[in-house]
């Protein structure tokens, strides 16, 4: 498996980086005057190289799929057919993207899961197919590759001589 491989099951199942970049910019720009779009991509391509990120990605994509096959076992077919509310799952396996870069991803996850921005809108009201992990996943990469832009912003406010600890 390789990020050139990941980027083709995305494409596959109708996103692409560009997409995710954008929502990545989206969140950073606010905090980042000098943040380009090509920034962006590359910090979800560099998320994407993540062999762990690669599998969870597998994973739920190859899930989504099997439900639209309908090849999953009772009652976890009828679960994701109606993408029940409480089944929680894919915003776990999602998580574990979000978790590569620490805490300011999963407070970015949150506001992307509750707010739907772009391509994660389109997948999650897409009725045509099973999406229950994918939009998940994408929020993932999104507040992932958007928490590794935070981690890196040199001009972000340094407040390394001002602590104090009285």
């Amino acid at each position: 498996m390789t990020e050139q491989h990941m980027i083709q099951l995305l494409q596959k199942r109708g996103v692409t980086i560009e997409q995710i970049s954008e929502i990545v910019f989206k969140l950073q720009k606010p905090y980042n005057s000098q943040l380009t779009e090509k920034d962006c991509v590359d910090s979800v391509l560099a998320v994407l190289a993540k062999r762990e990120v690669q599998y969870t990605l597998y994973t739920g994509i190859a899930l989504d799929e099997l439900a639209e096959k309908k090849l999953l076992p009772e009652p976890l077919q009828s679960i994701l057919e109606a993408d029940e509310p409480l089944y929680g799952v894919d915003e776990t396996l999602a998580l574990g993207i979000v978790h590569v870069y620490g805490m300011i991803g999963l407070t970015s996850f949150g506001y992307l899961d509750k707010e739907k921005v772009g391509i994660i809108r389109a997948l999650n009201d897409d009725r045509a197919s099973v999406h229950v992990f994918l939009d998940d996943l994408v929020c993932g990469l999104a507040a992932a590759a958007s928490a590794r832009i935070a981690h890196q912003n040199e001009h972000a406010p340094d407040y390394s001589g001002k602590m104090r600890l009285d």
